[in-house]
């Protein structure tokens, strides 16, 4: 994948970025791939290798012996030690907390079980967790960008925001980017668990070398977050992406929005512990795998029609390079639903092959909180094309 930058001088920001998303792709490069994958100059690309080398940000290593003429060439790599950020993942029943570094290695990681929890107590244990994470890991606390937070959306939406299994109840008034800057002194941001698992997959997954892609979050609900041309895209209040209030079957189930027929209330871990027999208020992902196979096998069945629908509305609103599927839902499960997803319904992207309309993305509990963890990462290094309007 080739990521252009500019020559201009005074898009320098962006050329640095553009060089440190270069080799965040690519894991190693020299000057001369970093010129050829840039499109600067081998100049321009020297002064930013140069000034990032300075900050710390890039590391150089042993010199590559590549045979004939001219000095050899000297791999550049990013310094994982350069930065580093928190993220923070809420929902119904867990809190998991996790430190990464610049590339993306996990220094601590502490999951606590939170049974519905209320704002006042699990703010505590939030402050008490980082409290701890400072004391234990040793890393310089000054390098640290920033927190993100992620818990289910939407967020400010009159009867969606506080009704239903996938909402956190007590949650609508509390300023919880407020709370925890004020604790910390870190800057904080807050997006739903779908936009921050397809930032995730962007750093850590199959979607590293798509710059527009769809990914289908299956948590209680179902979210998608939505990459066009390299950005992740978050509407107006940060709620794009809700797909699960996607009226799919008119007249069909009734959600708790109020409307028949939404998307989550056929794909979703709440349509699924509900089709197996499982009490959806204590149900954990992983007893999905312990239930009668057929049962799940039948929830399929009925999820399909719904699903197919839904990525032909999202291939023809948004002709991205894939849909990837992914969330708390155990792999085995996913790769189940998405190996009957075919034959697709026709769309903009049928002229592809259906395995790569299609992909299976990031599962388990740590990829909502590895995409908070990414947020002010992604923040602080993404190509950002807006200065070159400036």
């Amino acid at each position: 994948m080739r990521t252009s930058g500019t020559n201009l001088e005074h898009a320098r920001a962006h050329n640095r970025r553009v060089v440190i998303e270069a080799i965040r792709l690519n894991g190693e490069l020299t000057r001369a791939e970093l010129a050829r994958l840039t499109a600067l100059t081998p100049q321009t690309v020297s002064n930013i290798v140069a000034e990032l080398g300075q900050a710390g940000i890039l590391s150089s290593h042993a010199p590559r012996h590549i045979g004939g003429r001219g000095q050899p060439a000297v791999p550049i790599t990013l310094n994982p030690n350069s930065a580093y950020s928190i993220g923070i993942h809420l929902d119904h029943q867990t809190l998991l907390i996790v430190l990464v570094d610049l590339t993306g290695n996990v220094r601590f990681r502490r999951l606590c079980l939170v049974q519905k929890p209320q704002p006042g107590a699990t703010l505590a244990l939030i402050k008490q967790l980082l409290a701890e994470m400072k004391q234990q890991v040793p890393v310089d606390w000054g390098k640290m960008l920033g927190i993100g937070v992620v818990m289910p959306g939407p967020f400010g939406v009159e009867g969606l925001s506080s009704e239903g299994p996938t909402t956190l109840h007590g949650w609508e008034n509390v300023d919880v980017v407020a709370e925890l800057a004020a604790a910390t002194g870190l800057p904080v941001t807050l997006e739903n668990d779908a936009t921050v698992a397809a930032i995730g997959e962007r750093f850590h997954g199959v979607a590293k070398q798509l710059d527009s892609f769809i990914y289908l979050y299956i948590g209680t609900g179902l979210g998608a977050g939505i990459f066009t041309d390299g950005h992740i895209y978050t509407g107006h209040a940060h709620n794009a992406g809700e797909v699960g209030h996607m009226v799919v079957q008119p007249g069909g189930r009734l959600c708790s929005c109020g409307n028949h027929g939404c998307l989550e209330r056929y794909l979703s871990l709440q349509a699924a512990y509900e089709a197996c027999g499982l009490d959806p208020m204590t149900a954990m992902p992983g007893d999905l795998l312990q239930v009668d196979q057929t049962r799940f096998d039948r929830w399929i069945d009925s999820a399909l029609p719904a699903t197919r629908q839904a990525i032909n509305i999202l291939e023809c609103i948004f002709d991205a390079e894939a849909v990837i599927i992914g969330g708390q839902m155990p792999q085995p499960l996913v790769e189940k639903i998405v190996g009957r997803l075919h034959p697709l319904l026709r769309s903009v992207r049928s002229k592809y092959r259906e395995g790569h309309r299609v992909r299976i993305g990031l599962n388990g509990t740590d990829t909502a909180a590895l995409g908070a963890a990414a947020l002010p990462i992604f923040d602080e290094f993404n190509p950002q094309y807006e200065v070159l309007l400036k």
